[in-house]
């Protein structure tokens, strides 16, 4: 169990210095607000809690003093929850308020360590097991220092946690938005550590085994910790993932699109706007033409389309019904291909209409449908 506890605690260091080094790399351009530069203090207290942690689980002692690691590790988690306290305060209120709240946590903070340190000193801390830190071992000294730690480590969760629920759905930052939902999460997966916490606490002094269960306060810290990261972080960095997100989602699409298109093209090449290219600079304007292409391509196959066929067939009786209407538009728009390749106009054409009428939103629907309709047409090529 030692192996996986040093494991989480490395993954929650690890994390913790990922973020401090991606915030540090924007020192020069923030360094004068107040929230970063109470968010760089918060993420060196989360790396020093978290490497204290590990140094504690590969020795006993540092600096020649025993325990040290633990209790410096305890220290600094204070200091961090008080400190992710204080972001929030210059995140979601006014400055004037945000300062008083801020000298409340301060104080707060500060008793907190004290108490701990008077606790660690006075339970002989430096001369016990270091498991005793684990589980408390029964001893009342070291039962109260370590409900202490909880006690501290679960208040500013369970306000983090409110207060994050509250603003973000008040604000009309969409970056502030996503970081104060990531932090609301990682609240929930903190108190989840304190609850475990507590519970090995209890059980021990109670004389209950419960094994490897142990280990699940450990697990959610570090959990808990690389959702914290994230949300401390994800305001810089989280709209350039959603633009790459985006872009993924266009590129895929764009990709998915090319075979329907492709046949389209070749049967009416008067579509296109300019000769077909390979490149994605500019994907947002490929895309439209591709899109606009396609219909167009479709129009010039109305002739030819045979109301009668491009039933789903059996194999597609269990899907939703956009998909059977995705699959026999599909269906329609191959068999007017060959129509059209062997000049051959049905009785009962579709000369008027434009894919069943279906009316599309707006342009994220229309791609969302055109690329349903060219998977659809890619399958049945592939079955023929």
């Amino acid at each position: 169990m030692n192996t996986t506890r040093t494991l989480c605690f490395v993954i929650a260091a690890l994390s913790s210095y990922a973020a401090l080094v991606y915030r540090l790399s924007q020192f020069r351009r923030s360094r004068r607000d107040t929230a970063y530069r109470t968010l760089v203090i918060t993420l060196l207290f989360q790396c020093l809690t978290f490497t204290m942690g590990a140094v504690a689980m590969g020795s006993g002692s540092l600096l020649g003093v025993g325990n040290l690691a633990i209790l410096l590790m305890h220290l600094s988690a204070v200091a961090f929850c008080v400190c992710a306290q204080i972001i929030l305060l210059h995140w979601v209120t006014a400055d004037e308020e945000a300062a008083r709240r801020t000298r409340y946590w301060v104080i707060t903070g500060v008793a907190l360590d004290a108490l701990l340190v008077v606790l660690f000193l006075v339970a002989d801390g430096t001369t016990r097991p270091a498991t005793d830190f684990n589980t408390g071992s029964g001893q009342p000294l070291v039962l109260t220092y370590l409900l202490v730690f909880i006690v501290s480590q679960a208040v500013p969760n369970v306000t983090i946690f409110r207060q994050c629920r509250r603003y973000a759905g008040l604000t009309d930052n969409q970056s502030v938005r996503q970081a104060l939902q990531t932090l609301s999460l990682a609240a929930v997966i903190l108190f989840l550590y304190c609850l475990g916490r507590t519970v090995n606490i209890l059980t021990s002094a109670a004389g209950i085994d419960i094994g490897v269960w142990q280990l699940a306060s450990n697990v959610f810290s570090a959990l808990g910790i690389v959702t914290l990261s994230l949300g401390l972080t994800i305001s810089s960095w989280g709209a350039s993932a959603t633009r790459l997100l985006d872009w993924a989602r266009s590129y895929r699409s764009y990709r998915t699109l090319y075979p329907l298109w492709r046949d389209l093209y070749e049967s009416s090449p008067d579509i296109a706007l300019e000769p077909p290219g390979a490149s994605v600079s500019d994907l947002d304007y490929r895309l439209h033409r591709r899109v606009v292409e396609i219909r167009d391509g479709w129009r010039d196959l109305r002739p030819y389309i045979d109301r009668t066929g491009g039933a789903a067939g059996p194999e597609h009786r269990g899907a939703s019904e956009e998909a059977r209407q995705a699959f026999a538009e599909a269906a329609q728009i191959r068999q007017a291909l060959r129509a059209k390749t062997a000049g051959t106009i049905p009785d009962d054409n579709k000369d008027a209409g434009d894919f069943d009428d279906r009316d599309t939103v707006n342009f994220s629907a229309e791609v969302a449908w055109l690329t349903q309709v060219a998977s659809a047409y890619s399958r049945l090529r592939t079955a023929n």
